[in-house]
């Protein structure tokens, strides 16, 4: 059974700093590129951050570029979000993402609110 469980989530300032984590089971991790999104209620779910199987080729949405950052340890089976110099627009629930075989699978999301 494929699981993702998203983590790290809460408040921050505006300009402030913040991780997320994904650790993943149910498939051979390391096999497959992951993502990140998030979604502001009333909205589509966005594209943030992809992340290659080795980790060498990462890429970002146009909004977050220079400021996040998306990482993997195949060992753990997680992949990361380190966020900086949040905005409040940055406010969202975010997801980690993988696509098996043609399916969709998405962590239960974690809140992240960029408030003062």
């Amino acid at each position: 059974q494929v699981q993702l469980v998203e983590s790290g989530g809460g408040l921050v300032q505006p300009g402030g700093s913040l991780g997320l984590s994904c650790t993943v089971s149910g498939f051979t991790f390391s096999s497959f590129s992951m993502r990140w999104y998030r979604q502001i209620p009333g909205k589509e779910r966005e594209f943030v951050a992809f992340i290659s199987t080795t980790g060498s080729t990462p890429s970002y949405a146009d909004s977050v570029k220079g400021r996040f950052s998306i990482s993997r340890n195949n060992a753990k089976n997680t992949i990361y979000l380190q966020m900086n110099s949040l905005k409040p627009e940055d406010t969202a629930v975010y997801y980690c993402n993988t696509m098996i075989r043609g399916t969709n699978y998405w962590g239960q999301g974690t809140q992240i609110t960029v408030s003062s």
